[in-house]
């Protein structure tokens, strides 16, 4: 999901019979060699004025694999990542792909903005929560770690320069934690929670980023090893910084919100 949802230039045309032909092309599908239903966002001519309002969800059903999986359709390949290996990430290419009318989300067409909004909710906690995943894990190899290693005849955990760093790191995990889990009862309980996800998002990846290089610098030159799990988690932090919206496109959501509620009377 880009930044500026609304400048969206996949476009699907319709023809006489009343269904619709695709192309262009889209980047960043997770999964998307191996998944079998894409949900894809796309410029439809509904006549509004505001650009979002001509935006449609398409279901999109295709075989799993690379290359052209369907008339239309192609998965060029994966996507050769710095981290995140777990997963294959793709571009998907719409050449003349033709689409049902019953294909569309919802069955209306110019909806397709909102429903992507109420996604990308859900995926700003869900980044959230994995930022918290990585930055606990991170502080608990680095916490074991200056318990083993030893410098001028003691652990380094001993020393006030790595202990004071280690208590940075837990105040960051556990204030990731609460602003995620925090965002996420919002979501679950029906309440608009654009604000909240935005701030979650924004805290957890950046102390992320922050907590993880601390865990590397405490395991010195072992941390450059792929031998020590904190190499890789160095290498998954920072998509945490960019997936579901950049840290500065947060900031503007979040902003015009508090702008909103905290309007001036008179």
């Amino acid at each position: 999901m880009g930044s500026d949802v609304a400048a969206i230039r996949t476009k699907a045309t319709k023809n006489a019979d009343g269904n619709y032909t695709i192309n262009g092309q889209k980047m960043w599908l997770t999964n998307g060699g191996s998944s079998t239903l894409v949900a894809a966002l796309v410029r439809t001519d509904e006549g509004a004025e505001r650009a979002h309002e001509n935006l449609t969800t398409f279901l999109v059903e295709k075989p799993a694999g690379f290359g052209e999986v369907k008339p239309g359709i192609t998965i060029p390949g994966k996507i050769d990542k710095m981290g995140y290996k777990g997963v294959d990430t793709t571009e998907l290419v719409f050449d003349g792909y033709e689409a049902q009318a019953s294909d569309i989300l919802g069955g209306v067409p110019g909806k397709g903005f909102s429903h992507m909004m109420d996604g990308v909710e859900v995926g700003r906690v869900n980044v959230a929560a994995r930022a918290c995943g990585i930055s606990i894990r991170a502080f608990e190899l680095a916490i074991a770690y200056a318990q083993q290693r030893e410098t001028f005849g003691k652990p380094i955990a001993q020393h006030q320069a790595i202990a004071f760093q280690l208590a940075e790191m837990a105040i960051k995990v556990e204030a990731a934690h609460l602003m995620m889990v925090n965002a996420a009862r919002l979501k679950d309980a029906g309440k608009r929670s654009d604000v909240e996800s935005g701030m979650a998002k924004t805290l957890a990846s950046e102390y992320c980023a922050e907590v993880t290089t601390q865990s590397f610098r405490i395991h010195g030159g072992y941390g450059y090893s792929k031998e020590y799990e904190i190499e890789r988690l160095m290498r998954e932090a920072p998509f945490l910084l960019i997936g579901e919206g950049t840290s500065e496109i947060q900031k503007t959501i979040i902003s015009r919100g508090l702008l909103k509620e905290y309007k001036l009377k008179g």
